[in-house]
């Protein structure tokens, strides 16, 4: 479990750039030791950090992904780091900030790059694959499997391409040839370990050709220098790494190979806020081959200068030993070890190297249990809060809601056409109808951008269930009490990601108001005119077949992710679905003749069906499975729902449920708080097929999950 440690204003902001086997320590480390001033960050492209010693393995069949790769969304709620899924494009150090291709600037104060290096060969191609990045080689090498491929030829003889073809031919039976510019393979190790290699390679029939130094990879063969050729299906280029050229680019100090020069606390020779570890780096006076083995002794140094260069304390100098051991697995349930001089080979090796891998992975998936209770009741029966959800799922429930309007009494004038019970109100001005919401939250995920987007999306979403063009928005924004330059990071993150969808869809931000608050939030008034018809929830008619344009599962996944439960793919897939806007699904809805619609949000689909079947005095039947996110499913098995899920249940009560039970996850995700949702709209039946084809066809992941009744609501689960 984390030790306590007093609460602090953050003042300094540490951020991780990638997710290297330097970093996924550091993450463990802080999160067993959290540091009282410092807020940490992880940027990646991958959510998943493989571990580059069991990918033989799972090539060979022996893993499974999960069991070689290190979730990054789940190391990172254990450190309650933010987690930002995003590629880094370069580098000002200027401004202390990392720069993107599709998204803004990210600050820092202190950061530390741990992205390992590039492909060494230039001969990269669409018949040439480099093994790294690892994360950029496995989706091609399920492409190559799902093609057929019967033979491969492997660039790099080094233990990494070695083992790769040991394993490809254990695992998959495919045909491999392994050639290298050297004199012979696994250059560096002992003779008696080159000899058991090659036995083992003999063994699987996989030729080796040394001296083989090749110049083009295409047209179904790869050719030496010398003029030899190899006829293959495809090349997988194992020939080391190089450094990626935004470091020199940038300004910071690199070696003659342009990478990152640091000296012995892993912190920039030239800039020293700057620090870097693995592949990327190179430590000066200590050369060292580009092996993973190095990266992992370097977290625990690098844990503890990260945090002195924030918080101030002295730095410790880290250590390389001069020769690393070197482990093969060779495919047959043997192994050979080397390190110098020494070799070892055999099964119990193969054993040994297995143990070693697998503590390794389970210092960062087997992580210190936190509590998961939804909520605890003390002895009066007031209803204490534990772990409370972000997004949709921190608003207040249906029941409660619906008695403080009864409560209120609210009376409106012959301006409001439409008041409170769709989804924007109607009012009706000079110049014509105009419809206006407001929705927001406090935030649900690290990264402040997508959070800005996601935040716009779902407000918008009242207007584009009414069928209106959004125009203006106007903002109220809260950020926690930090240090002056972190809050305006914050502020500027969250309102850049809501500024862009405002432009990409025409909408005028045209003031606000913020202030400071517990914690980061956003809401947004939007005001829109109507194009055509309104459409509202009361426009069901029975024989209607009814179409959702995004999957359900949002609030589960969220909450998964709070509690460092979800998976990172899972929760990357819950974040890109609430970042796509509905504004293109609502012209397919027209054109298919839609009748009631409207957003499904944050009392999740049972409880906005009821409302539509209300207003329309209708019924409905649910036909499942419905569409979910991925992990949404299981994660509510697993008792991981949204700290609103037990109010919204209360919706389901007024369903007849069919062929499951009532507390099915199938039957609770009808409840689960949706967080820019999709929409729900009654299409004629004839119409409904090519309505959710033309939907998929622009990317919706609709559906048709029932079908609109004269009396009733059930569920088919």
């Amino acid at each position: 479990m984390k030790s306590a440690a007093p609460a602090a204003v953050p003042i300094r902001d540490i951020v991780l750039l990638g997710g290297g086997h330097a970093h996924v320590q550091v993450l463990k480390r802080f999160g067993m030791r959290p540091a009282a001033g410092a807020r940490l960050a992880i940027v990646a492209r991958e959510p998943h950090s493989p571990y580059s010693g069991m990918l033989p393995g799972f090539v060979a069949g022996i893993y499974e992904y999960d069991d070689v790769h290190i979730d990054l969304a789940q190391l990172a709620a254990f450190a309650d780091a933010r987690f930002v899924a995003a590629e880094a494009t370069g580098l000002d150090l200027a401004n202390q900030c990392l720069t993107f291709d599709d998204r803004p600037p990210l600050r820092y104060d202190v950061l530390s790059i741990n992205t390992g290096g590039v492909p060494e060969s230039s001969a990269a191609s669409a018949f040439a694959t480099p093994v790294k990045p690892i994360g950029a080689f496995l989706p091609k090498w399920r492409e190559l499997l799902a093609g057929g491929i019967r033979h491969v030829t492997i660039v790099g003889a080094g233990a990494g391409g070695v083992e790769l073809a040991l394993a490809i031919a254990a695992g998959e039976g495919i045909q491999c040839t392994l050639v290298d510019a050297g004199q012979h393979i696994l250059d560096g190790f002992s003779a008696a370990a080159r000899r058991r290699a090659l036995k083992a390679l003999r063994e699987r029939g996989i030729e080796t050709l040394t001296g083989f130094r090749a110049t083009k990879a295409e047209d179904g063969q790869v050719v030496a220098e010398d003029g030899r050729a190899v006829r293959t299906d495809h090349v997988l280029l194992a020939t080391g790494v190089a450094a990626p050229s935004w470091a020199a680019a940038s300004g910071l100090a690199t070696d003659a190979d342009g990478f990152v020069a640091v000296d012995g606390a892993l912190q920039s020779t030239s800039h020293r806020g700057v620090f870097a570890a693995g592949d990327v780096a190179a430590m000066v006076g200590e050369p060292r081959p580009k092996s993973g083995v190095y990266a992992v002794r370097q977290g625990e140094t690098l844990a503890r200068n990260l945090r002195a260069a924030a918080l101030g304390g002295g730095m410790r100098s880290f250590k390389p030993q001069r020769r690393a051991m070197a482990i093969i697995g060779l495919g047959n349930g043997e192994a050979v070890a080397n390190r110098g001089r020494l070799t070892a080979a055999g099964a119990w090796v193969w054993r040994w190297k297995r143990g070693i891998d697998l503590r390794f992975m389970r210092k960062f998936n087997d992580l210190p249990a936190e509590p998961v209770d939804q909520l605890a009741q003390d002895g009066s029966g007031e209803v204490q809060p534990a772990m409370r959800c972000g997004g949709c799922g921190a608003k207040l429930g249906a029941d409660i809601l619906r008695r403080t309007l009864d409560r209120l009494a609210i009376e409106t004038s012959a301006a409001t056409v439409r008041g409170i019970g769709d989804d924007a109100a109607l009012v009706s001005l000079a110049s014509g109808q105009v419809a206006v919401s407001c929705d927001g939250f406090r935030t649900m995920i690290g990264d402040a951008y997508r959070f800005g987007r996601i935040s716009a999306h779902h407000a918008l979403n009242d207007l584009f269930a009414m069928g209106a063009d959004a125009r203006f928005a106007l903002a109220l924004a809260t950020v926690p009490l930090m240090a002056d330059a972190m809050m305006e990071e914050d502020l500027f993150q969250m309102m850049a990601g809501a500024l862009a969808v405002f432009r990409e869809h025409g909408v005028d931000l045209v003031g606000g108001h913020s202030a400071e608050g517990a914690d980061l939030g956003i809401a947004f008034t939007v005001f829109g005119g109507l194009g055509g018809d309104v459409l509202a929830k009361g426009g069901l008619r029975a024989g209607e077949k009814l179409v959702l344009t995004k999957p359900l599962g949002t609030g589960a996944v969220l909450a998964g992710a709070m509690r460092g439960k979800a998976r990172a793919r899972d929760v990357v897939a819950a974040i890109d679905s609430m970042d796509t806007s509905n504004a293109s699904a609502v012209g397919v809805l027209r054109d298919h003749g839609v009748g009631g619609c409207t957003d499904v949000s944050g009392f999740g689909l049972a409880g906005h069906l009821t409302e539509m079947t209300r207003a329309s005095n209708v019924g409905a039947v649910l036909n499942g499975p419905l569409p979910q996110l991925p992990g949404a499913a299981d994660l509510m098995a697993g008792g991981i729902v949204s700290s609103l899920q037990r109010n919204n249940e209360q919706a389901l009560d007024d369903f007849v449920i069919r062929k499951a039970r009532p507390d099915a996850p199938t039957v609770r995700i009808l409840a689960d708080p949706q967080t820019s949702g999709g929409l729900l709209a009654g299409v004629p039946a004839a119409a409904a097929s090519s309505c959710v084809g033309e939907l998929r066809r622009l990317g919706y992941d609709a559906a048709v999950v029932g079908e609109v009744t004269a009396t009733g609501l059930a569920v088919t689960a």
